[in-house]
């Protein structure tokens, strides 16, 4: 295609959307000319979907609930006045504590301010809240965020080591709607007693993010915590973004919510108009469908944004994206195995990462380019002659995009003109609801996450399984045995790799107790209680 085909392609597929801030370019995505026509039928379909799904719909049937994360910011859409009254009343309630704790009114045990935040929570309660507090803090911010997102005992000694000895001034934010998720049961207590070992109450510097009348909302009531706001079951983690989830811990970091919020209810007003040809979530999920050949996710998606503040993005949308799209059935109930992989890293890093391998490597992605025009507050100084260092950044994703499609590889970008609360929230109204488009066109339910609580499952299996290795050393009287011996015992045959597993863990940390005879074939080492 000679550069001036190409330039009337990327005038006919260029949208932009000036309340928004932001362009959308598909025109190095491969589709034939009237591909947004023909597609009209299966996107009325979807178009109805999303609309049922506004009004109130049963989107989940699994777990029998509503799926409402667009009420959150444009609550006077929410299906009932008292689900209306519940959005609006905990905005409120979120800015009025941060000023509280802003200006000193809620205060640590022993007085002055509290200046850290400790954000306790694991995957859509931590993945959303890290992301917006990378893009939109800064150094003046009130308080400094830092996350517990695991069960990792150095990770989370890391972070205290960070903290320091400003611990009693931090604020720690627990976040579970069920208040029975391990990983966050297990960083709260951690928390807890590093609280304690500083001669702190914890209570008295805690609050929880939790569902009413859920373990996590008893325990805050009982030990009488700071403040507890609410999750809803028809939020699910990975949209719960635009909730108390992110709101709170942006609030008291000192981002400007309502911006935030207004970004993303300006995206949606855009993304429920049924036009293929302006709506710019249809458009994406669209363009998804055709590189993928309409089922499989046989390409992934390659989130490549040209800005520090936006590499945690590719992470964020990794859960958004492949949780919501990765099932095994279709909604008959068909075995289909769908999903869209989503990795990424940021420009121009990735050039001296993995673009040799996007260019000229397996052809099995596509790009999405993210791009912001402005590179800074106020003016940059000149690298070179009339160069700044944000001309060079700029110029990397042109050539970029430019080398990749010269060798038919496909690529999309999204423009931002700056980088605030506003575009933030705008862009992530856009792909929750571009997610929920292409989950209409392969035919999946995109709010449930069945595999997800399979591993939960499994995992319990394996500690309950532990508690019996464990049991059998220790009443063995210092005996040494081999992972078959234990497994035979305990009645797990089945079960010898996990028993094997759980004895080498076991043995290479203090807390069990456990000592390792280490023997010529690995598999033989014996194992005792100490």
């Amino acid at each position: 295609m000679n550069s001036q085909a190409l330039w009337e392609r990327y005038k006919k597929n260029l949208n932009c959307y000036p309340e928004l801030g932001l362009l959308l370019d598909v025109s190095r995505m491969s589709f034939p000319d009237d591909y947004f026509q023909t597609m009209e039928p299966f996107m009325l379909k979807a178009y109805r979907g999303m609309a049922e799904l506004e009004d109130g719909s049963l989107a989940n049937p699994d777990e029998g609930r509503m799926v409402g994360h667009y009420w959150l910011r444009t609550a006077h859409l929410a299906p009932s006045k008292e689900i209306s009254q519940e959005i609006e009343a905990t905005v409120g309630a979120v800015k009025d504590f941060a000023a509280r704790v802003h200006n000193g009114e809620i205060s640590p045990q022993k007085g002055g301010r509290f200046t850290r935040l400790l954000l306790v929570g694991i995957g859509g309660s931590a993945l959303g809240p890290q992301f917006i507090a990378d893009a939109l803090g800064t150094v003046d911010d009130p308080m400094k965020p830092f996350f517990f997102d695991n069960t990792d005992p150095d990770g989370m000694d890391r972070i205290l080591s960070e903290i320091g000895d400003r611990l009693g001034e931090t604020l720690t934010l627990v976040i579970s709607k069920s208040g029975g998720t391990k990983e966050t049961r297990n960083g709260m207590l951690e928390a807890a007693l590093a609280y304690e070992r500083a001669g702190l109450e914890f209570p008295r510097h805690a609050v929880a993010v939790t569902g009413k009348e859920s373990e996590l909302d008893r325990l805050a009531v009982e030990q009488g915590w700071l403040a507890r706001f609410p999750m809803w079951d028809w939020v699910g983690g990975r949209t719960s973004i635009t909730s108390a989830v992110g709101l709170l811990p942006a609030a008291l970091q000192g981002i400007d919510i309502d911006a935030f919020l207004e970004g993303a209810s300006r995206c949606d007003a855009l993304t429920r108009l049924p036009s293929n040809y302006t709506n710019p979530a249809a458009r994406l999920a669209l363009v998804w469908f055709q590189v993928n050949g309409g089922a499989g996710g046989a390409r992934a998606m390659v989130v490549l944004p040209y800005k520090d503040r936006l590499l945690l993005f590719a992470r964020y949308l990794q859960q958004l994206v492949m949780e919501s799209l990765g099932k095994e059935k279709d909604l008959s109930g068909n075995v289909v195995h769908q999903g869209l992989t989503v990795y990424g890293n940021k420009g121009s890093t990735d050039q001296h990462a993995f673009v040799q391998q996007l260019r000229d490597g397996v052809d099995n992605f596509f790009v999405t380019f993210i791009e912001v025009l402005q590179d800074r507050e106020g003016a940059s100084a000149p690298m070179e002659p009339g160069v700044t260092s944000g001309d060079y950044l700029s110029g990397f994703l042109q050539g970029t995009r430019k080398a990749l499609f010269e060798n038919g590889r496909h690529s999309l970008t999204i423009t931002l003109e700056r980088l605030d609360a506003r575009s933030v929230g705008a862009l992530i109204a856009l792909f929750e609801r571009a997610v929920g488009f292409y989950a209409s066109l392969i035919g999946i339910n995109a709010y449930h996450q069945p595999g997800v609580e399979a591993g939960k499952r499994a995992a319990t299996t394996v500690l309950r399984l532990q508690h019996h290795v464990l049991a059998c050393l220790r009443s063995k009287g210092g005996r040494s045995m081999t992972a078959e011996e234990i497994a035979v015992e305990i009645g797990a045959t089945d079960e010898v790799e996990t028993v094997y597993r759980i004895l080498l863990h076991a043995a290479s940390n203090e807390d069990h107790k456990i000592r390792m005879e280490r023997k010529k074939v690995c598999t033989s080492n014996r194992f005792s209680a100490v």
